[in-house]
């Protein structure tokens, strides 16, 4: 009997298995509905970016931009604490000398930098130099011959290794990339690399006051590429720059959408609150000269984008009676800080800081570049264990973090409303319209219009059971990445299934934005772009989710919804049923069992798709599941970086999760697998 049982078993799983691919939900060409929609809200978001035109309106809006950004970015201003400087070589040529330092720029966490110093007493002006994507970072080519000249034009200059570069990297001495997944993750403990640069970078003007050589009212700052979106975020937030030369940087913040950027270079929110238009007038009424190349080939930085952030900038300096302060120049250059554009750079720089000249060009003195080796802070692999990386950082504060969580009070609701608006969920997106085409190899073939133009395409077959029960499966690589294991297992068992192709998933994805992230982790573009117009993947996919559940209740009001997300999919299931979503239980497969950041190696298992700002300050996976109130099923659980979790790091985390679930005072259980 059993036989025969197990034998019909196979024919009904082999029958409603998929043979083959699975059958698309839209036929034809597609277009890219996802990138028109982002294109349109960065498009709308310029436009209603309107500055003030008096002088009395810009200073209250100053003061309003300034603590946005603040919060936005997680910079902290840090005058009072010690600077803490150590000098740890030293190499004298003509005319100059260049220091080899480490500096404090947070509470235990030292930058490395070179100073380069004129000889004589002094005071020189000085001009910090920050670094953009170059090879050696602040030793690069084009970021040392920056400071060879100013020091040979009687300039104190101050190179600083940006966050995660140059002798900042995971291994001492090893090159990386600083952004990509390893910088975002700073994001989930409510930082931002910006932010993390940004507070260098003013700890940088501290170390360059503090100095007896230097004159602190005549500071300028400097940089190309990253190094000039530094420029500008630094000259805006610290008045103690007082002139400004950002080189091929500025463009607009609508021309980052969708485009390719860093995320050294994203402030999440910004755009609904200011355009680069408002940064730049940030600098009024000090002296701003910006430097872009003709043939420069990120769309981001293109004249034409740096001209409308210009035009828009330009009233606020008219208001302050400033605006000779104010000017732009274009050089027919690539992509670059090059002798012409330093020159240009060192004749205005004479003319703002030393007041002489008429800012024309000044010829680049002779110089030679020195070996990287002899620049370092720490040569031979010496690097001192303050140098804090960002895996160092990440690492350190989730264990704070996590200590503040098992031993805070919970307010159910108000940590429901919190995660609500860190997933920057939009309440005002609901399903317009069902749209329903013929079936095809057994799947009913569906598209939901949402009310802001997006359509979620399922594939879904009806439930055979008793409790008409669906499970509603995704996967951050789309439909066509679910196992077909699993829709055979949810066959035979005679289960509803629904096949969703979540925002930026499957047939809902971008092509553009693929395209645009070429190596760089998978939704790289999406999140980016997200973040920056006050939304993020994980809350698109919590809106999708409702919107699916919504659908299947009105088809089948006294069934089962049970959702099985794989991945960071998985983690937006648990988010939407801790916000309340009507499911009867989640299935997480080869999810996260904590936000914490667990090491470098593996940063990628996960794609961009899974950060949220702030997630750790709030809480953590443990407390969405204890907030769920449902039956939370994890099978494959991993870390951050994808190590298996077993032995007693699983017991630990049982033992967290079933401690959460107490003090939510919250039905349901977490169960491992």
């Amino acid at each position: 009997m059993k036989t025969l049982v197990s034998f019909f078993m196979v024919l009904f799983s082999l029958f409603y298995a998929p043979q083959g691919p699975l059958p698309k939900v839209f036929s034809g060409e597609r277009t890219d509905i996802i990138q028109q929609q982002l294109k349109q809200q960065a498009a709308t978001a310029f436009q209603a970016q309107v500055l003030p035109a008096s002088e009395q309106e810009w200073t209250q809006r100053r003061r309003q931009l300034k603590a946005a950004i603040l919060q936005s970015t997680g910079a902290v201003e840090h005058h009072a604490l010690p600077l803490q400087i150590k000098e740890t070589g030293r190499t004298q040529l003509t005319g100059y000398h260049i220091r080899n330092i480490l500096f404090q720029t947070r509470p235990g966490v030292f930058a490395t930098a070179n100073l380069y110093v004129p000889d004589g007493k002094g005071p020189f002006p000085a001009v910090i130099n920050m670094h953009g994507h170059w090879k050696d970072a602040r030793m690069g080519e084009m970021v040392q011959a920056t400071a060879h000249s100013l020091a040979l034009n009687g300039y104190v200059c101050l190179n600083i290794d940006a966050w995660g570069a140059g002798e900042r990297t995971t291994d001492d001495g090893v090159t990386e990339y600083h952004g990509a997944n390893l910088g975002a993750s700073l994001m989930n403990t409510g930082n931002t690399l910006l932010g993390m640069q940004l507070t260098d970078n003013m700890r940088g003007v501290d170390l360059l006051c503090s100095m007896p050589e230097v004159d602190k009212e005549r500071i300028g700052a400097t940089g190309a590429s990253g190094g000039g979106n530094q420029t500008m975020w630094l000259s805006a937030m610290d008045e103690r720059i007082k002139a400004a030369v950002p080189v091929v940087s500025v463009g607009t913040f609508e021309s980052y959408i969708m485009n390719s950027n860093c995320v050294c270079e994203l402030v999440p929110d910004g755009l609904t609150y200011t355009e680069e238009s408002g940064i730049l007038a940030m600098v009024a009424p000090r002296a701003l000269k910006i430097c872009n190349a003709l043939n420069d080939a990120s769309k981001s930085f293109y004249p034409s984008e740096m001209l409308r952030s210009y035009k828009n900038a330009a009233p606020v300096y008219e208001a302050l009676h400033a605006g000779d302060k104010l000017s732009y120049q274009l050089f027919n250059t690539v992509h670059g800080y090059w002798p012409e554009i330093r020159e240009t750079m060192i004749g205005w720089m004479d003319l703002q800081l030393k007041h002489v000249g008429t800012g024309a060009p000044k010829k680049e003195p002779a110089f030679s570049l020195l070996p990287p080796a002899q620049l370092l802070t720490f040569p031979n692999g010496g690097r001192d264990s303050s140098v804090t990386t960002t895996a160092t950082w990440c690492s350190r504060q989730g264990q704070l973090l996590h200590e503040t969580l098992l031993h805070e009070k919970i307010d159910g609701d108000a940590k429901r409303k919190s995660l609500r608006q860190l997933l920057r969920i939009n309440e005002n997106r609901i399903l317009k319209q069902v749209h329903t085409y013929p079936p095809q190899d057994g799947w009913e073939r569906i598209a939901l219009e949402t009310t802001d133009g997006s359509l979620i395409p399922l594939l879904l077959r009806a439930p055979r059971n008793k409790n008409k029960e669906y499970v509603v499966v995704t996967h951050p690589g789309g439909k066509d990445s679910v196992p077909a294991a699993l829709i055979t297992e949810l066959t035979t068992a005679g289960k509803g299934i629904v096949l969703a192709d979540l925002w930026g998933c499957g047939e809902q994805g971008s092509a553009a934005a693929a395209a645009t992230d070429g190596s760089l982790p998978p939704y790289h573009t999406l999140a980016r772009s997200a973040l920056w117009l006050g939304s993020t993947v994980q809350g698109m996919w919590v809106s999708d989710l409702q919107i699916i559940t919504d659908y299947l209740k009105m088809a089948n009001s006294d069934g089962r919804i049970v959702l099985n997300g794989t991945r960071e999919a998985g983690v937006a299931s648990l988010f939407f049923t801790a916000l309340g979503g009507k499911v009867n239980g989640v299935v997480l497969d080869g999810s996260p069992l904590s936000y914490r950041f667990d090491g470098r190696a593996g940063v990628d298992y996960f794609t961009m798709a899974v950060h949220v700002p702030g997630l750790l300050v709030w809480g953590d996976i443990s407390l969405a599941a204890a907030l769920s109130g449902k039956d939370i099923v994890f099978r494959n659980p991993v870390t951050m970086s994808g190590r298996t979790v077993s032995g007693t790091a699983l017991q630990a985390q049982q033992e967290e999760f079933s401690l959460l679930r107490k003090r939510c005072k919250q039905p349901g259980q977490t169960i491992f697998q």
